[in-house]
């Protein structure tokens, strides 16, 4: 399968990513002009990303305060309840757990002293309040309130794009 991947991401399945992660909503035909390929062969190349579980999934974005949800925060949950309905729950279990939150738009399993990690939205600090206190039920969470929209959302960039740095051993 790596290999597989490495023909799909060849320069121009690079520009085909790179197009669609600007704008998802490109049609064949424009991609095509982009990168220099037929519609048909830009319709192959993305069907095969999809398929190799490259390209996940396409998505409008939205503005949760125009919605109704003007409060953003990353909550980090950093232990497990010791005691209660949770004590002994997995990381993995207690994050399925969260996940059922309608307010918890994204969640990560880490590692380290944080178990999940959450972006959540709500309509007010005091429903933001109310998010916390249910959690705490299953550990302990530290809060940070969004102030302002991400400043930067960058396309994924090439591996050999990535500097790297090397220390000297001698």
């Amino acid at each position: 399968m790596a290999l597989e991947n490495e023909k799909l991401l060849d320069e121009t399945g690079w520009q085909l990513l790179h197009e669609l992660q600007q704008n998802a909503r490109l049609s064949f035909s424009e991609l095509g002009l982009r990168v220099g390929l037929s519609s048909p062969a830009v319709a192959e190349r993305v069907r095969k990303m999809e398929d190799a579980g490259i390209i996940t999934g396409y998505h409008a974005e939205v503005n949760p305060a125009k919605l109704g949800f003007p409060v953003m925060a990353i909550i980090r949950m950093t232990s497990l309840a010791r005691s209660g309905k949770y004590a002994g729950a997995s990381s993995k279990q207690i994050n399925i757990l969260v996940n059922q939150f309608p307010e918890v738009i994204e969640s990560y399993r880490a590692t380290g002293s944080d178990i999940t990690l959450m972006k959540i939205i709500a309509t007010s600090v005091e429903h933001l309040d109310d998010v916390i206190e249910r959690l705490a039920e299953f550990g302990q969470t530290t809060t940070s309130i969004v102030l302002s929209p991400p400043t930067i959302k960058k396309i994924t960039p090439k591996p050999e794009e990535m500097p790297i740095s090397h220390t000297e051993h001698e």
